[in-house]
């Protein structure tokens, strides 16, 4: 997975940017946010990146902040919400506020963002109101992360957290083992 892209800012529009990184051109899907500090073509710039891995396309995301891409990974795992939708919540919700309206249950706030209807206001709430804390542990995106991948490969959200659990209890903190030893136990090696 690709965690970080530091180049050449070549071209940008509000959702998509393309970064030269030693002569090759990354596209990567970002929040307004971001847009909107990038303002000079050719500058360089360092973005953390969320990488989704899909059957016919792998697509970049990319955030000026760790904070906001941990939120942002933290986000892809509520049930319902896939990367479109996640980059917009990120895009009209600074990170306090979006922690602000899921800890007040702010639902109004929730449903002014385009693609985010009551139900799913409903279930972010209720999903993540223990999951975005005053800053996410960066151990817990790790595991997020490793969910994350499991899903991509075709494990259903149960399975995936379940297996990220067993391991979890092992102490594992490198994520090419935390993904083997999950591996192992979704295909009953373990």
């Amino acid at each position: 997975m690709i965690g970080t892209l530091r180049g050449r800012l070549l071209k940008r529009s509000p959702d998509v940017i393309i970064v030269d990184v030693a002569g090759v051109g990354y596209n990567v899907h970002i929040p307004l946010s971001t847009f909107e500090k990038l303002r000079t073509i050719d500058q360089e710039i360092f973005l953390y990146t969320h990488t989704v891995l899909k059957e016919d396309s792998l697509q970049l995301y990319g955030f000026l902040t760790e904070e906001e891409k941990d939120i942002f990974s933290t986000l892809l795992n509520v049930n319902g919400i896939g990367p479109k939708t996640a980059l917009n919540i990120i895009s009209y919700l600074e990170p306090e506020a979006l922690r602000k309206a899921i800890e007040d249950e702010d639902i109004r706030s929730l449903t002014r963002i385009p693609g985010l209807g009551k139900k799913t206001a409903q279930r972010l709430i209720l999903e993540l109101r223990d999951k975005l804390p005053d800053k996410i542990k960066k151990e817990d995106n790790l595991y997020d992360d490793a969910i994350s991948a499991l899903i991509n490969l075709g494990y259903q959200k149960s399975q995936a957290k379940e297996a990220i659990e067993k391991v979890q209890k092992k102490g594992i903190t490198n994520f090419e083992d935390i993904i083997k030893e999950s591996l192992k136990f979704l295909t009953g090696q373990d």
